[in-house]
């Protein structure tokens, strides 16, 4: 009886759930028999949901910081919204995501999508566009990106702390950033988010291609917008395909995709595109140069607060006139990074006598096992737990590699020093270049000062970082910087002593 009774209750379930939801399996199989493209599965990440959309807001909040943003009712921005609508409406509602639209003044032709759903598009890229079916595949490759987590799917055990330490490639154009951006330690730098892998791209191109057809427009337009640019413009072309590398011949791949999809009348223009090209033509373009000078002024920061382009909803930020010095970025896993930039001392960053043993890439190196590392492939670093704030690092060690820029080892290190201090408002060099051996290997030695993120009274701490240098076995150049508040770096010294002692590049 027992099991007469369970058997007749599952039943009932099985019925209950088919009779409520017929019709979704209905159109599931006959768009399955048609030979209708279906979205496929993204997957699982490391990180939930709730992460990458915090993640993204984070990106999406060093944006409005380092660059400029067209108000959300420019008649570009509305086209753009308008246009990514009619795509996102294609997306099944249980995987799709909060997409949001935004429009930069960039003369570079270039778009990118952060985690969660926040998308950006530089005003060159529509005037590029030869119709709107190209500019819609720019979206929908976008769009597929967030949809896949191809970011997320990228980070190393996935925790927001250490997916920051390499946010935002595409923050700043690529030729606008100096050497302290591409050591992968202040927001705007190179990092494992943004550069994509080619079979990301190639994933990215099918699932758009599939958002395409879906929302009416060919998706053979959005392999040719990537073509005609690569033709155009070759090897020095535009930052979009510096971010977004050849799978291979996109038209090709495209073409095969959707050889055997059934027939449509698709859309390729319309008079609202016209209209938008025209209005974007008549907007001022700023050249990634201007960007990138205006990002160390804090001149975008202040113009999209004062005009008002700031979404409410974004994490609250640190000014821009403060943690500015070589120690700001962001901290690895666990750092505990967020909170206030002040009231942290010496004692609350001291490091253990005991040491533990980090691999990273291309290199070892012994830290204090009361501290944490983390990073992507390109940048270390290494800090107390109260050595992170919102705004940067404060305490703490950061390691990363330089590619042979062909001087000696004299001019490549003043090479990086310069940058250092030209990236940072505020910071100087304030040494001479001095000889010193790591592991029996010639290197160089530089002191640079600065502001510290954190600060006392109101105002910025003066902070003190060591730059050395090392020749990798294969070229280019292995750097540190040790990172400290001047008040406390003697105390530090000795540990960041150790710590270069123990460094073996590999």
């Amino acid at each position: 009886m027992q099991t007469r009774n369970f058997s007749a209750r599952m039943l009932a379930l099985l019925l209950a759930l088919v009779l409520t939801q017929p019709l979704a399996f209905m159109t599931q199989a006959r768009a399955e028999a048609s030979g209708v493209p279906q979205l496929p599965d993204p997957g699982s990440t490391g990180m939930n949901r709730q992460q990458q959309q915090q993640l993204g807001l984070q990106a999406m909040g060093e944006v409005y910081k380092q660059m400029p943003v067209l108000p959300d009712s420019s008649p570009e921005t509305q086209y753009i919204q308008r246009l990514a609508k009619k795509l996102t409406a294609v997306i099944p509602p249980d995987k799709t995501w909060p997409y949001q639209f935004h429009v930069i003044p960039a003369a570079d032709i270039n778009a990118f999508a952060l985690p969660g759903g926040p998308i950006f598009v530089n005003i060159g890229t529509i005037t590029a566009a030869e119709n709107e079916a190209q500019l819609a595949g720019v979206l929908a490759h976008e769009m597929s990106h967030v949809y896949m987590q191809h970011s997320a799917k990228q980070a190393p055990k996935a925790t927001v702390a250490q997916i920051i330490a390499g946010l935002a490639g595409a923050v700043l154009p690529q030729s606008g950033l100096g050497s302290l951006a591409r050591m992968g330690i202040q927001i705007g730098a190179g990092g494992v988010l943004m550069k994509y892998s080619r079979g990301d791209e190639a994933q990215a191109d099918s699932v758009g291609a599939i958002i395409m057809y879906k929302a009416g427009y060919n998706p053979q337009a959005m392999a040719d917008f990537f073509e005609t640019l690569q033709k155009k413009y070759g090897a020095g072309g535009p930052q979009l395909l510096s971010d977004h590398p050849n799978p291979g011949n996109r038209t090709a791949a495209v073409q095969k995709e959707i050889q055997n999809w059934p027939k449509k009348n698709y859309m390729t223009n319309s008079p609202e595109f016209a209209s938008a090209k025209q209005d974007a033509t008549k907007v001022k373009a700023y050249s990634a140069q201007e960007i990138a000078n205006g990002a160390k002024s804090g001149q975008w920061e202040q113009q999209n607060r004062k005009n008002n382009v700031v979404p409410a909803n974004l994490p609250a930020a640190s000014s821009s006139g403060q943690g500015s010095g070589a120690g700001t970025g962001n901290a690895p896993a666990g750092a505990g990074g967020g909170g206030p930039a002040d009231n942290v001392s010496f004692k609350d960053v001291k490091p253990s006598d005991h040491l533990t043993r980090f691999e990273g890439q291309g290199f070892t190196m012994y830290y204090p096992d009361n501290w944490k590392a983390g990073g992507d492939q390109n940048t270390t670093m290494i800090v107390p737990p109260s050595g992170a704030a919102e705004n940067g690092i404060s305490y703490g060690v950061i390691v990363g590699n330089q590619p042979s820029g062909g001087g000696s080892l004299d001019e490549e290190t003043q090479k990086l020093a310069q940058g250092m201090a030209q990236e940072n408002h505020g910071m100087t060099i304030s040494g001479q270049m001095k000889p010193i051996e790591v592991n029996g290997t010639q290197g160089r030695s530089l002191e640079l000062s600065g502001k510290s993120p954190l600060t006392q009274n109101g105002q910025p701490l003066a902070e003190r970082d060591w730059l050395v240098t090392v020749p990798r076995p294969q070229g280019g150049l292995a750097y540190l910087v040790f990172v400290s508040p001047e008040r406390d770096f003697n105390q530090l010294h000795p540990i960041y002593q150790k710590m270069l002692d123990s460094l073996q590049l590999q």
